[in-house]
């Protein structure tokens, strides 16, 4: 007598525009479909940070229902749709509103061509700001030897908090404020940069998805047409 052999389970998945995205349990549906080369846009993911659902990029409609792709669990039989032109057109909105509130004025910007918000504008055919421009007064940090904050690019995405927070281990950073007022702030005894924990290869500076975080002395090193997004590769 043979011994029998069960059939090998199925590995479950979802759809994400009608193409099947395997998944592995604990993945989201952002994270499954961005290591199967599906993209969907976002801001605020990193792949070693726990996803916060902030930036609303990744908006996505489930059966129906609209959620955050970055924090919405992945499970069996889900029909998610993204690449849809009133998705896309929200997302638009989105980065309309990012670009008036700050400095983003990319021609003259060293981060050009390794900035996510820059990408994203690419990806979603952004031409325009559309809104008028807020021109916030905020503050500028130039006091740390080796590290540079512009809060005028600062898009509250969170990353240099979290990673500051949970991957540092020196909680540098934080929002504080409400509404238009939300601003960084660094935990300092005088507020400064120049004299917090931080340093330049702390993955609070390295995550930042624009030019707010720089590192010092390194602009313009990878000259432009060589860039992370200066070719056709998808994006993270």
């Amino acid at each position: 007598m043979t011994a029998f052999d069960p059939a090998p389970a199925q590995t479950p998945s979802f759809t994400v525009d009608g193409q099947t995205v395997a998944f592995t349990p604990g993945q989201t549906v952002l994270t499954a479909a961005l290591a199967a080369g599906v993209f969907i846009p976002h801001l605020c993911h990193h792949p070693q940070l726990k996803p916060q659902g902030g930036c609303k990029l990744c908006t996505v409609t489930v059966n129906g229902h609209s959620g955050s792709a970055c924090t919405l669990a992945a499970a069996p039989g889900l029909a998610v749709e993204s690449n849809t032109p009133a998705l896309n057109g929200q997302r638009r909105v989105l980065l309309q509103m990012l670009f008036v509130d700050g400095d983003h004025f990319c021609p003259g910007c060293e981060k050009s061509g390794q900035c996510q918000l820059q990408a994203m504008a690419y990806q979603l055919e952004m031409l325009t700001p559309h809104f008028r421009h807020a021109f916030q007064p905020r503050a500028l940090d130039a006091s740390h030897p080796d590290v540079w904050l512009d809060r005028n690019r600062c898009i509250v995405c969170e990353l240099c908090v979290r990673a500051s927070r949970d991957i540092d281990g020196k909680s540098v950073f934080l929002l504080a404020g409400r509404g238009a007022a939300v601003t960084l702030v660094v935990d300092s005894p005088t507020g400064l940069l120049g004299d917090s924990a931080v340093a330049r290869d702390d993955a609070a500076v390295q995550v930042c998805p624009v030019g707010a975080l720089l590192p010092k002395r390194v602009g313009f090193v990878v000259p432009i047409g060589q860039r992370q997004f200066d070719d056709d590769e998808p994006l993270p």
